[in-house]
């Protein structure tokens, strides 16, 4: 059987009611196949003005509730997601001919759930978070080498670096999610998931 049939769409679309829980199967099998990081997903956001933006980031949770990754509050998409909470994702795994697209809205998880993560981080990823002001202009990169440098001397015990509060995780919470299955001659397999206003999700194919 070609690989890429493994989990047909039509097998699915019978099978899975929760989209989570499909989700959880793809993304078991790009693990098993994607070189590297089967976790990262293009992020899209928005400015005030509509202004789109797109970038790859890492997710780093998923259940029922939503789809979490972590970044600087002040960062270009921090500041888009504060100004308009709706956002995008788009994972793509090429070994497995396979993507999916989220769509939703976001919330900032707990300063619990954000306190939880950091502290898994290494000590060179959390000095980052301090040092680095993500998306601001830098003058020359020694600039940014010797801010790493203050706050390695000001936290040099690797176990008590405090998560800045300006670093969090978002949570998406999605409204529709769409599986897509590459077909042969470019007749792809599409089945979408579509939230309803009282939190029941509804499936269907669409035409690719």
């Amino acid at each position: 059987m070609n690989q890429k049939n493994l989990l047909g769409l039509n097998n699915c679309f019978l099978d899975k009611n929760d989209p989570i829980d499909l989700f959880e199967v793809w993304m078991n099998e790009a693990k098993k196949t994607e070189p590297n990081d089967p976790n990262a997903v293009a992020l899209g956001t928005s400015d005030h003005n509509n202004s789109p933006s797109i970038r790859m980031v890492l997710l780093k949770d998923f259940n029922k509730d939503g789809f979490v990754f972590y970044t600087n509050l002040n960062s270009q998409k921090g500041n888009d997601l504060k100004k308009n909470p709706k956002a995008a994702m788009c994972f793509h795994w090429k070994s497995l001919l396979r993507q999916i697209r989220i769509n939703g809205v976001v919330q900032k998880v707990s300063d619990k759930v954000a306190d939880e993560y950091y502290n898994t981080r290494g000590y060179e990823s959390r000095i980052g978070a301090w040092a680095s002001k993500q998306s601001s202009i830098l003058f020359n990169r020694d600039e940014l080498l010797n801010s790493i440098e203050i706050y390695r001397k000001k936290y040099n015990n690797k176990n008590e670096v405090p998560r800045p509060d300006h670093w969090s995780g978002w949570n998406l919470i999605p409204t529709s999610i769409e599986f897509w299955l590459d077909g042969d001659s470019r007749i792809h397999e599409r089945l979408k998931y579509t939230k309803d206003d009282d939190g029941n999700w509804s499936k269907s194919l669409l035409s690719p």
